[in-house]
């Protein structure tokens, strides 16, 4: 068969990531608990919910999409992202009861950014961020949903950072550059990610991810890992090269779709119960027992 390039980094993701196998640990390994401590909270699971934007109202259902799958992660106790949205929309959100973190987009306006910041601090948020990753377009810097991006220093990070009481959590580092960066201008999370394949050839997030946790050994950052996480033995691979949590993505539109709230939430405790089913089979009882020594890694 002829070899076809393709620079699609979701294919290039799900390629690597297939490519990790887990061996099995039986004897003496008891039925694991997906209990996790995040940020200062505890959660029943380190499944998270994906910060996404611009979800309208699924066959005709009273609340949008983003008020459901949010509802359903309160209902699941997990931590609950949300992206690019109107300050009377998060305040929507954070009305569900959901520790919800709230990922402002690299606005051009520094003013909406600032806003965005103590409006989410005001009605409630658990934490929030910025979507890095949309800084540049092809054309220049990205333009979404008619509002202007723009570049973003280490100063402007910092400022923000220290704007707000909340954590701040960086979403869209893919190196250990920008790791180092995030941790020095003190983010407490980031999200390594390259936002479903906005980058021809980018690395996939497991890939790099050793090489941040290393780099970050001692400093007080969380991270998450996104991109391709459709189950349970993904995010336990996202756990053993070193995150401390992973978000699901676009695997879990079809079940908010069609199903809202319960459909959400029988996808989120799926995706926890395999994660608990393969931390059994292998030997780990909690989730900060659980390393690569079980994975096995193409060279």
């Amino acid at each position: 068969m002829a070899y076809t390039r393709s620079s699609d980094a979701n294919e290039i993701t799900a390629r690597f990531m297939d490519s990790i196998l887990i061996e099995e640990r039986l004897i003496d390994s008891v039925k694991a608990d997906i209990k996790t401590s995040f940020l200062g909270e505890e959660f029943d699971s380190p499944v998270m919910t994906p910060a996404f934007s611009h979800l309208g109202n699924y066959i005709g259902r009273e609340l949008t999409g983003l008020e459901e799958y949010s509802i359903a992660a309160k209902n699941c106790n997990i931590l609950n992202f949300c992206g690019m949205m109107e300050n009377d929309l998060f305040k929507k959100i954070a009305d569900t009861g959901a520790k919800t973190v709230r990922i402002i987009k690299p606005y051009a306006d520094i003013g909406k950014i600032r806003d965005q910041i103590s409006f989410s601090e005001e009605v409630g948020a658990f934490g929030v961020g910025m979507d890095i990753d949309h800084i540049f377009g092809e054309n220049g810097y990205d333009v979404v949903v008619g509002e202007d991006m723009a570049g973003q220093t280490s100063e402007m990070l910092n400022d923000y950072v220290s704007s707000t009481k909340l954590p701040f959590v960086i979403k869209g580092v893919l190196s250990v550059s920008d790791a180092i960066k995030c941790a020095n201008i003190g983010a407490k999370a980031i999200i390594v990610s390259h936002h479903h394949g906005r980058l021809p050839y980018a690395v996939p997030p497991l890939k790099i991810l050793p090489k941040i946790r290393e780099a970050l050994k001692g400093r007080d950052v969380k991270i998450i890992v996104d991109c391709s996480i459709d189950s349970g033995a993904d995010v336990f691979k996202a756990l053993a090269l070193g995150a401390d949590a992973a978000a699901v993505g676009r695997s879990m539109l079809p079940s908010l779709e069609n199903g809202g709230v319960k459909g959400t939430e029988e996808f989120l405790n799926k995706v926890g119960n395999e994660l608990r089913f393969i931390m059994s089979s292998t030997g780990f009882k909690n989730v900060t027992e659980i390393n690569d020594s079980v994975l096995h890694i193409p060279s």
